[in-house]
């Protein structure tokens, strides 16, 4: 970290300890994670609804990052920190999640967000990058690479939905017996749940941070249930475009994912039509961006900078 970068951030731990307030702590801790991997917060309007991006300046490659089912843009803020200065990344709330709008009026199907997806890129004016996308934000990636491929040089794919596996994960084992889907938060003590279900390795979170994710998992219960039938009832449309897919794909999966069996991969060895390399990663569960981000930045990094990535 540069020496003027330093002194940045120990104004801001002064500050963060002066205020001390629960209701700041939070957006203080976020704001230091952010400023830490050079990432700015913005805010665009696009038919109508605001989307809230951060966005780390670079001018090389540009990559797209789409977060995951009740996931917000900062899944991506520790990954960004690791990737080279000349990339630069471009993380999205989408509708109805983090701090974008959440009309009850719109669909949000993974297809319809792509489609919104697209009409977010295009008001930003990028017309070639490398899009990525984890669990519900790869269904979205894949879908999004398959209507509108002149826009993506490749396609970058962690633990991705939109694809039924030959192996039931034990989500899918769990909610066929009847019972509710492990991904909704009943209380403030389930959020650990939560986290031990999605990932081996929990990322540290200082005690405010995760009384703040945990408080906001359950208040977002009603709202993500909701939209997880949508997604249900859709079904595994991805699966049905992978023959649409003309960018090369870079599949990463974590060997311990209980969310996506990672024998998906093999679906995705058979019916993609186009240059695929896929990795899978032990004792890493279902976001391994989150759970290993400086590795999962360096896969990304030799794939847009290499076309391939180093397995060793």
């Amino acid at each position: 970290m540069k020496p003027n970068q330093t002194l940045k951030l120990t104004i801001l731990l002064v500050v963060f300890s002066i205020l001390g307030c629960a209701s700041s702590l939070h957006k203080t801790g976020i704001s230091i994670e952010r400023f830490r991997s050079d990432l700015e917060s913005k805010s665009i309007v696009v038919d109508d609804l605001v989307w809230k991006y951060t966005e780390k300046p670079g001018n090389g490659e540009t990559l797209l990052v789409v977060h995951g089912f009740g996931g917000d843009k900062d899944h991506w803020t520790r990954f960004s920190r690791h990737l080279p200065k000349n990339i630069r990344v471009i993380a999205p709330d989408l509708p109805g999640f983090g701090e974008s709008s959440k009309p009850e009026s719109i669909p949000y199907t993974q297809e319809a967000q792509a489609v919104r997806l697209q009409q977010f890129t295009e008001k930003l004016g990028l017309t070639e990058f490398h899009i990525a996308g984890n669990s519900m934000g790869g269904g979205i990636s894949g879908i999004f690479a398959a209507k509108y491929p002149k826009l993506v040089k490749s396609l970058i794919l962690f633990d991705n939905a939109g694809i039924k596996s030959p192996v039931p994960s034990e989500m899918q084992t769990i909610e066929l017996t009847g019972k509710e889907s492990p991904l909704l938060v009943k209380d403030t003590e389930d959020f650990d749940r939560l986290l031990k279900f999605t990932f081996v390795k929990p990322p540290y979170l200082p005690s405010f941070l995760k009384s703040y994710f945990a408080e906001k998992s359950v208040a977002n219960r009603e709202w993500n249930g909701q939209i997880l039938k949508q997604i249900r009832k859709e079904g595994y449309v991805l699966e049905s475009q992978l023959d649409k897919i003309q960018a090369p794909c870079l599949t990463i999966w974590g060997k311990e994912d209980k969310v996506i069996h990672y024998s998906v991969m093999d679906v995705l060895k058979k019916k993609l039509k186009t240059k695929l390399e896929t990795v899978l990663l032990e004792n890493i569960g279902h976001a391994p961006m989150i759970e290993d981000p400086e590795l999962s930045a360096k896969l990304v990094q030799d794939w847009i900078i290499n076309g391939t990535v180093n397995k060793n």
